[in-house]
C-alpha cells in the first residue's frame, strides 16, 4: 500500500465522496487547504460529514506536497488531499477535470454508461488503444469502476489497460456538461439514431454507450447531441456493446485518416 495525492476540487471532492460510499475503509484520508473560498467550504463539509480529518496549512506547504506530481496534477487550486495506506494508482489512472484542462484539438472519449460486465469493458479498452481514443470514462457506481485492477479486465483488453487513460467520475451527466464546455459533441449509441455511414464526427467527439440491458440513462441521454446507430441486416436485435463500440471506434477513426 502506498500514500496518493488528490489535488483540485473535482479530484478531492470525488475521492472524499467514494470514502463515504465505501463499506470498509482501506485507506486513512486527510484534507489539507489554504484559504477556505466557497468550494473549498462545501469540500470541508462534505469530508466532516463522512469523518474525514482536515488541515489549514501555508500554500508554500500545498507546493511542497504536490512538487514531485506531473504536469497538471500541480495545479492543487488550495486543497490537497493525501489517502494513506492506499493502493497505488497506475499513471493511467487520470483526473477527469485535469485530462480536459489539456486534452487535444482533435480528441476522442469513450464514455460507459452501466457497463457491468467487465469482459466487454476490456474488449472496449482493446477497442479504444486500436483506433486512437484518448481517454475512457467510468461512473464510479452502476458500472466497473476498478479498471485498473480487475484481472478480467486486464485479461480481456490484452494489456491496453495498463495504457489507456481512466477516469472515475461520481456523475456522468456532470462529466458529459463539462466536455460540451471543452467543445465535445456527444454521440449516444442507439438503434433508432442517426445511420452510421452518413455521419460526419466532430473534432473531439465523445462516444456514450450504454448498458445492453437498458441502454443509455434518460439523464445522460439529454445530454447527447446526436444518436447515432450502426446499419445491420441480422435477425437479432443489437450488437454486443463492446462490438458496437469498436465499431463506432473504427469508424470515427477512420474519418480521421480521411481528413
Amino acid at each position: 500500500m502506498a500514500s496518493n495525492l488528490y489535488t483540485g476540487f473535482h479530484a478531492v471532492e470525488e475521492r472524499v465522496r467514494r470514502y463515504g460510499e465505501e463499506k470498509k475503509h482501506t485507506a486513512t484520508l486527510c484534507v489539507y487547504y489554504a484559504k477556505p473560498g466557497p468550494r473549498i467550504k462545501k469540500i470541508l463539509a462534505l469530508a466532516g460529514q463522512f469523518g474525514v480529518q482536515a488541515r489549514q496549512v501555508l500554500p508554500s506547504e500545498l507546493d511542497s506536497m504536490v512538487s514531485s506530481l506531473p504536469g497538471q496534477a500541480k495545479d492543487h487550486r488550495g486543497i490537497v488531499l493525501e489517502a494513506e495506506g492506499e493502493q497505488e494508482r497506475r499513471e493511467n489512472n487520470v483526473d477527469f477535470e485535469q485530462w480536459l484542462a489539456a486534452c487535444p484539438e482533435d480528441a476522442t472519449v469513450v464514455m460507459l454508461d452501466s457497463v457491468t460486465d467487465p469482459h466487454n469493458v476490456g474488449a472496449i479498452l482493446r477497442s479504444c488503444d486500436q483506433f486512437g481514443a484518448n481517454l475512457l470514462v467510468v461512473p464510479s457506481r452502476r458500472g466497473v469502476s476498478d479498471v485498473q485492477d480487475n484481472d478480467v479486465i486486464a485479461r480481456s483488453s490484452a494489456g491496453a489497460s495498463a495504457w489507456i487513460p481512466v477516469s472515475v467520475v461520481t456523475n456522468l451527466s456532470r462529466a458529459a456538461e463539462l466536455l460540451k464546455e471543452k467543445g465535445f459533441w456527444m454521440y449516444g449509441a442507439d438503434a433508432g439514431g442517426e445511420r452510421l455511414d452518413k455521419l460526419s464526427f466532430a473534432r473531439r467527439t465523445c462516444l456514450v454507450m450504454g448498458s445492453e440491458g437498458n441502454g443509455i440513462s434518460r439523464l445522460l441521454r439529454e445530454h447527447c447531441d446526436t444518436m447515432v446507430s450502426i446499419p445491420t441486416c441480422g435477425k437479432i436485435d443489437s450488437l454486443n456493446v463492446s462490438v458496437a463500440a469498436g465499431v463506432l471506434l473504427y469508424e470515427r477513426y477512420r474519418k480521421q485518416l480521411a481528413n
